[in-house]
């Protein structure tokens, strides 16, 4: 998430009551989650076990718990709770702005676009040309979506990550500020749901072709002419590359990649990253032709267990 304009150390150090290590004018462009910083962004960080990855990340403003030395060119803000002032910082940035209207007066829609009766389209969202929006669906605010791009009934575009601090009253929610963004020619079935990123964008490629029931978690990037077939479960922070195909009811870990061309067939569990231009099969996944031959071994057990019997 960048900011309208660039702030100073101090502004963000008063918004969240915080100390910081710095120059008081050091800029502040934005604010992102660790895997898609850059310079000029803030980081938060709240466990030792990953202060070093935090403040070495491109990462410019590293919002941390513990008092540390202060890498050069970087400054810190010093916080009891940065998942809490993470939280404050996108609120200030991005709070939530009620529609009034079933598409919002900001809402930006191309030439030729239709839109269906009893959809939703929320705030400063941009809809390209020659798309169509089918019934009951939902488009939170700030998605982007590209040219001849189709979306049927049902699906929701933008709801929030699936991100939650345990804490000893309950699960403290992460707040999304992130967005949807749909490019050129994507078909979404019915009934999809795609959360926003938390920070940055969930990103599905140019000619991609979702199946109905689909689910694409925050600030996970789907590459150009994929296929996903109905019921797979994609999770958060996931990179699919460039014409990979999920058939039925797969679903994966939180941050692996899959690798250009690769085939995952249905129901596997997608446990690691996994390389490119293969199949695979299974839970944990392995190549299909490893798995099936495998389970072909399995069938073969009872019949080995008769023959020692006789003996």
């Amino acid at each position: 998430m960048k900011f309208p304009t660039t702030f100073s150390l101090k502004q963000i150090a008063e918004i969240i009551s915080s100390e910081y290590v710095g120059h008081d004018d050091f800029p502040v462009l934005g604010m992102n989650e660790i895997h898609v910083v850059e310079q000029g962004d803030i980081v938060f960080v709240d466990h030792p076990k990953y202060y070093d990855k935090a403040l070495e990340s491109k990462a410019t403003i590293i919002l941390i718990n513990k008092h540390v030395d202060c890498p050069e060119g970087k400054a810190l803000l010093i916080s009891e709770d940065p998942f809490r002032d993470f939280n404050k910082l996108t609120a200030f940035f991005q709070p939530f702005v009620p529609s009034e209207q079933a598409i919002a007066v900001t809402a930006k829609i191309g030439k030729d676009t239709i839109i269906q009766p009893n959809s939703f389209v929320g705030n400063n969202v941009i809809i390209g040309d020659n798309c169509l929006i089918h019934s009951n669906v939902t488009i939170y605010d700030n998605c982007v979506i590209g040219n001849n791009v189709t979306i049927h009934a049902g699906s929701v575009l933008g709801a929030d990550a699936f991100y939650y601090k345990k804490r000893p009253e309950g699960f403290d929610k992460l707040i999304s500020g992130g967005r949807v963004v749909i490019k050129d020619y994507v078909d979404i079935g019915a009934l999809c749901t795609i959360d926003r990123g938390v920070s940055g964008d969930t990103t599905i490629g140019r000619g991609t072709k979702l199946d109905n029931q689909v689910h694409v978690g925050h600030d996970t990037v789907i590459g150009e002419k994929c296929l996903i077939a109905s019921q797979t479960g994609i999770a958060g922070c996931v990179i699919i590359e460039d014409e990979v195909t999920l058939w039925g009811q797969v679903g994966t870990n939180s941050g692996i990649t899959i690798g250009a061309k690769a085939v995952v067939m249905g129901q596997t569990g997608v446990t690691k990253s996994v390389k490119g231009g293969k199949s695979y099969f299974g839970t944990p996944i392995e190549e299909s032709r490893e798995k099936l031959k495998q389970l072909a071994y399995l069938k073969q057990i009872p019949e080995i267990i008769k023959k020692i019997d006789k003996k």
